[in-house]
């Protein structure tokens, strides 16, 4: 079973300035909680143990929110904040399903480099890789649904979703053969194609299952751009005769690597909130946006 997840959160948020100046985007809120915590969410839920935060140096504000604070808890009891006090309940019945640790990465090589970074705490176990710009809404996790694949074909699987043409020159998208239902083969990776060049409709989002053996495509690569990049890896893994698959997942992507996908992600998830859908709704029509 897939126990290790990887999340790499050593990038500066270039994106998000002046934003992300002092605050990481991984903790910018999507309706009442973290991006970060959406994340972790489905890692547990996905029957991960273990996550290794790949971070930049100096004090890191993302680790420090999975620490329990003592005493707060028995603040809120007095306070008699009892709705607050069951969220932070969760969230520390969340923190208490998972061990937490950190590996640093001292210069931003690419997403390849920071994986590349936790070898030595991988070591030959297959682990997932996640990553806070994307966050999936299904009913069973999406990082699930792919170790279910892994469980029957044991080799890296790559989480797809489908786009229209005109979007895909942001994306990495795949060159794919179908082998059943959700499931295909890649052949090949192909960095931000525009529309006409384009070898399928499907993208890749940012949660993967992967095997050991990509360290070593990690440790000798071809660079792009003088970073190290998973794409990368994958492609020569392939090239080699590795056999590396793609799940459609069922769910739907919301992405939050830019200002407009996160605010788009924010609204969606708002309007659709149990405690704040309603009213947010009765505001919008009142205001006649």
């Amino acid at each position: 079973m897939v126990k290790t997840a990887i999340i790499p959160i050593a990038g500066m948020g270039t994106r998000f300035l002046p934003l992300s100046k002092d605050l990481p985007k991984e903790l910018f809120p999507l309706v009442d909680k973290p991006i970060l915590q959406y994340i972790v969410e489905e890692a547990v839920g996905s029957g991960i143990k273990k996550i290794i935060f790949i971070t930049k140096p100096g004090k890191n504000k993302s680790l420090d929110y999975f620490e329990k604070e003592k005493g707060l808890e028995e603040f809120l009891k007095k306070k008699g904040k009892k709705s607050i006090l069951e969220d932070l309940k969760k969230l520390n019945k969340l923190i208490k399903k998972v061990s937490f640790s950190r590996v640093i990465q001292k210069r931003a090589l690419g997403d390849g480099h920071a994986v590349l970074m936790a070898k030595k705490m991988i070591k030959d176990q297959p682990f997932a890789v996640l990553f806070s710009d994307d966050i999936v809404e299904s009913k069973v996790p999406c990082l699930l649904q792919l170790i279910n694949v892994f469980q029957k074909y044991r080799t890296p699987v790559l989480a797809l979703y489908p786009l229209p043409k005109e979007k895909l020159s942001a994306y990495g998208v795949v060159k794919v053969r179908k082998i059943k239902g959700r499931i295909y083969e890649i052949e090949g990776i192909k960095e931000k194609p525009s529309p006409s060049k384009a070898p399928s409709n499907l993208a890749i989002v940012g949660k993967y299952i992967i095997t050991p053996e990509v360290f070593k495509f990690l440790e000798k690569p071809a660079l792009a751009k003088g970073e190290i990049r998973l794409a990368g890896a994958f492609n020569q893994m392939i090239k080699s005769k590795y056999k590396v698959l793609g799940y459609k997942f069922e769910g739907k992507w919301l992405e939050c690597g830019n200002k407009i996908n996160y605010l788009k992600s924010n609204l969606y998830l708002s309007l659709k909130h149990p405690k704040f859908g309603k009213e947010l709704k009765r505001f919008i029509k009142k205001e006649k946006f």
